[in-house]
């Protein structure tokens, strides 16, 4: 039998040796690419066992993956991945007065520190990527965090872990006495002692002196140092020699960790430098005052924030004129006066040093929290970088000491400029580990460029007694400079210990000992000869295909989408697999992902489906089964175009992948009613029963016999309304739902706008032309030529009304918002422009009107007092849901509550589709549906999506409502 055979009729879990999963699982987010042999993710600890023997028993390797988010390359190989990612997330065990909890390795570090807080504890090895990394692979890498200076790296807070050894033997690792270990632990404990003893000397002359050390194995534990006062006491921690190990040793099945009572207060102060040296330079002073963080933001980033309109306000508050770094110094602890008293001693420190009135205080929790998230977002920031030049990870990590930090960033800042490029600076000044990407273009000279700046940051890191690699690992960039750090003897002892775990060598091998090389273009990627395949976009890509120039960051014109893939290829790649779509919390993104938490339905894992695709790794490519596999569950709710930091927009892919296949394959019966809805609108009118009778073929098309399908109306908005265009002060798009289906929404906003003094107008087709349309159910279903037609249709008849300054108000979020953002990627010249720029919803209308101090609307108290609001994906996508709230808030009286939910599952059609309908009920109840249940019965429903309406009342026994029906019931 086939290894893949043999584990379907092992495991209970998820088997994937289909092309597309293998090269979904080839990349993490280093700049390498290995095709794995299979993927399993086993669904219990006793599938986890059996994965590993049916591996040893077949002789494949085995290599252990998280959520993926490795930045070194540890979690790709020619190897069977075993991703605990999806099942193995249970907090099993919890002490609170040991202040110990114990979880399987794919808990995540948010899922696991929300779980403790009821509890007023933490684990405080608060990674950046904290809401997707997982447990398992945090040890794995021996993770650090911005508060290391304060609670220590990961070695230092695992009390022990519980592990499968390459033989199928478990075995727990911790602190126990040699006598009372079990007898494979006690075997393995002996040899190790008798090997690093016999090295002690050794490993006291090589290892580094700074905390921010985790290359290698941690051959060290047996002789504490005295600069880690992390250790509860000084026997040996075996769980510590697991710990950075990179899963080469044992698989964990279990981690016991150790937590830290949460601080009751924290304080912040922002120190602005004019000169990035300075900053350096201080921050070994900073560190005395025993802050609990000092985190780095250099200039680049900085103005990268400023353009980030999420983030602006955020950055600025910070700024005292335009520094060229800032240092966030933040103290925390019990008492609220002691961290004020520290603030001040920071305050009067930089005095000290010369930077009088340098120090934005912020001791309050909100702009901390806001300020903070602007520092972990750092780097995804820096990624954000179209072209094919990007920011590498290789040195970005080495550590230095304290005293020699301002000396070797401004050496290593003329190693860039000597090879023609630059490079972003921020992270953890703290602990002299900055975290630094020159930008290279890894397709060309990269690679060459690589090796030689890592060759000349190595000799200053040898020179100041530092560690080349300081906080993320070893992995494939780094694992052959291990030997370079800790010389031959280690290293041999190294394998030693490698070969008394690990005998075959079947656990993630060529990581750590007897590596590759980090420049084995293999490996890469971008391989040589990497080129994508031919393929003419039916949408504008034209803005990702640029150059970019390191050393200035100024990007040349964009190249013509063409007759080749171009920019729409590229789009695909500024994936850069960092898994922050690998959300749990009641954000956008990923809804998909957030109900079946598998690879394929993340925007990560579709990015990669369509890179393999459109560079020919993929049979079939963008009309390839696969590719449409990934797409399914797509909702287009946006949420990666707001929430993906470096600007992945599925959502418009989607429509891309949509038409490639219908030009390829036709469309379905049940594709032709969706699409071309907008044609078969007029008929309905006409007769409307006739057309609602199609609940007696809804299953036959492939509609959920569950769902209640919309009604025709024929009463109409636009067949109901008078035509009055002369001075008008605001005109209506009345969209093809709404004026349909829902016309009593357009009627209720006509009436708001007239209360507030405004001359309504409609927008109105030519005489004889069917009523217009945005298009949307076209780009849906992939007839893109078709949707450019109504998009002229719908420009022709606005740009009179913009031409006199007279601003578009649309009712439905996914109509307007595609004058927004489709009607720019469809090739319509300037005019799309001009439309977009004037194109508002009706709550943001309101919003700009009363900010402007012209609104005039008199309302009076509904019997309802409190409303429940629940955002369409495309207002949270384009941050309007502020506008949403600000509209219902001129309600007097009215307390105006927030549903934390992601994307409703109705999402167009696709909540109508019987294949989908699962899906979409389940991502209701993600958060959606509870919230609905919960609210009062005198409480309104607000939900300004016709498909989230719909969905509310499907799911339960309330009814949703629109704002403008909100404000039309509290006219006076």
């Amino acid at each position: 039998m086939t290894l893949e055979t043999t584990l379907r009729r092992t495991i209970k879990g998820d088997v994937l040796f289909d092309a597309a999963s293998r090269g979904r699982y080839s990349t993490d987010a280093s700049i390498y690419q290995v095709e794995p042999v299979g993927v399993v993710l086993p669904r219990d600890e006793t599938d986890l066992a059996l994965v590993i023997d049916v591996a040893r028993d077949a002789k494949a390797a085995i290599l252990p993956r998280g959520a993926g988010t490795s930045q070194c390359g540890q979690t790709v190989g020619e190897a069977l991945v075993v991703d605990v990612s999806k099942y193995m997330r249970e907090v099993v065990g919890f002490d609170k007065n040991r202040a110990e909890v114990t979880v399987q390795p794919g808990v995540v570090l948010d899922q696991l520190n929300a779980w403790l807080k009821p509890h007023g504890l933490w684990y405080p090895v608060d990674v950046s990527t904290s809401a997707q990394c997982t447990l398992g692979g945090m040890a794995g890498n021996n993770s650090c965090g911005s508060r290391s200076i304060r609670y220590g790296n990961m070695v230092h807070n695992v009390a022990s872990i519980d592990a499968i050894l390459a033989s199928g033997e478990r075995a727990r690792f911790g602190s126990a006495r040699p006598e009372d270990m079990p007898a494979a632990v006690r075997a393995i404990a002996d040899r190790v002692a008798a090997l690093v003893f016999a090295e002690r000397d050794e490993i006291e002359r090589m290892y580094p002196k700074v905390l921010r050390r985790v290359g290698g194995y941690n051959l060290d534990i047996f002789f504490p140092q005295s600069e880690r006062p992390y250790t509860l006491d000084n026997s040996v921690n075996l769980a510590h020699l697991l710990v950075g190990s990179e899963g080469t040793l044992a698989v964990t099945e279990r981690l016991t960790l150790k937590l830290a009572p949460l601080p009751k207060h924290k304080t912040l102060g922002v120190v602005n430098f004019s000169s990035f040296y300075k900053a350096m330079e201080s921050a070994q002073h900073i560190v005395k005052l025993k802050p609990t963080a000092v985190e780095l933001v250099d200039r680049t980033m900085i103005e990268l924030a400023r353009a980030n309109p999420a983030f602006r306000p955020v950055i600025e508050r910070a700024l005292i004129g335009q520094p060229e770094a800032i240092l966030l110094v933040e103290f925390a602890g019990e008492e609220r006066e002691a961290q004020l008293r520290d603030l001040q001693r920071l305050v009067e420190l930089m005095g000290d040093l010369g930077l009088p009135k340098s120090v934005v205080e912020m001791p309050e929790p909100g702009p901390q929290s806001a300020l903070w998230e602007v520092r972990k977002a750092g780097l995804n920031i820096m990624m954000s970088m179209k072209g094919d030049g990007k920011p590498v990870s290789f040195i970005e990590d080495c550590a230095v000491p304290l005293e020699h930090l301002a000396d070797y960033t401004q050496r290593l800042t003329d190693v860039f400029t000597k090879h023609g490029t630059k490079g972003t600076w921020y992270a953890h000044a703290s602990v002299g580990t900055l975290h630094v990407r020159p930008i290279l273009d890894m397709r060309n000279e990269g690679a060459a460029k690589m090796r030689a700046i890592a060759e000349e940051a190595s000799a200053m890191v040898r020179e100041y007694k530092g560690a080349f690699s300081g906080e993320h690992g070893d992995g494939l960039v780094r694992s052959e400079w291990v030997a370079w750090q800790f010389g031959p003897r280690l290293t041999k002892a190294m394998g030693e210990v490698k070969d008394l775990f690990d005998p075959t060598g079947m656990l993630n091998p060529g990581k750590i000992v007897r590596p590759t090389k980090m420049d084995d273009r293999s490996l890469f990627r971008f391989k040589p000869g990497y080129k994508n395949v031919n393929y003419k976009p039916a949408l504008d890509w034209s803005a990702w295909n640029v150059q970019n120039d390191p050393m200035t960051e100024a990007l040349t014109a964009p190249g013509s989408g063409g007759d080749t893939t171009g920019g729409f290829a590229k789009a695909a790649e500024m994936c850069n697999n960092n898994g922050h779509c690998r959300k749990f919390d009641a954000g956008t993104m990923c809804p998909s992902f957030r109900v079946t938490r598998d690879e394929k339905h993340l925007t990560r894992g579709r990015a990669n489906t369509l890179r393999l695709a459109l560079s020919g790794q993929l049979e079939g490519a963008l009309t390839s089964d696969a590719v449409a596999a990934a797409m399914d569950l797509c909702v287009s709710c946006k949420g990666c175009k707001r929430d993906c930091p470096t600007g992945v927009d599925m959502a418009r892919m989607k429509i891309e992948v949509r038409s490639a296949r219908r030009m390829a394959k036709g469309l379905s019966w049940r594709d032709r009613l969706i699409g071309n809805l907008p044609e078969i609108a007029p008929w309905a009118r006409r007769v409307p029963w006739l057309f609602n009778l199609a609940w007696f073929f809804q299953s036959y098309v492939g509609f959920a016999k569950q769902r209640r399908l919309p009604q025709w109306r024929s009463d109409t908005f636009l067949a109901t309304t008078d035509v009055d265009q002369a001075d008008a002060t605001v005109v209506i798009f009345a969209d093809t739902f709404s004026n349909n289906f829902e016309p009593h929404v357009l009627h209720a906003a006509r009436r708001v706008l007239q209360a507030a003094g405004h001359r309504v107008a409609i927008a109105w087709p030519n005489i004889g032309s069917p009523a217009l349309c945005c298009g949307r159910t076209y780009l849906a279903t992939g007839q893109v030529e078709k949707a450019k037609a109504e998009a002229q249709r719908l420009l022709q008849a606005l740009l009179p009304f913009v031409a006199k300054g007279v601003p578009i108000v649309g009712l439905e979020p996914s109509c307007l918002f595609t004058l927004r953002d489709e009607f720019l990627a469809l090739g319509l010249s300037k005019d799309a422009q001009a439309v977009s720029d004037n194109a508002f919803l009706f709550e943001e209308f309101l919003a700009r009107e009363k900010r402007a101090g012209r609104l005039q609307l008199a309302l009076k108290p509904l019997a309802q007092k409190a409303a429940f609001l629940h955002g369409h994906c495309h207002q949270k996508a384009f941050g309007a849901m502020s506008a949403v709230q600000e509209a219902l808030s001129l309600v007097p009286e009215l307390s105006v509550n927030l549903i934390e939910s992601s994307c409703c599952g109705m999402a167009g059609s696709f909540g109508y589709e019987a294949e989908h309908y699962e899906t979409s009920i389940a991502m209701a109840e993600l958060s959606l549906m509870p919230a609905v249940r919960k609210a009062p019965a005198n409480a309104l429903i607000v939900a300004d999506g016709t498909s989230c309406r719909h969905q509310i009342a499907d799911g339960s026994d309330r009814q949703a409502i629109h704002v403008a029906e909100v404000l039309a019931r509290a006219l006076k």
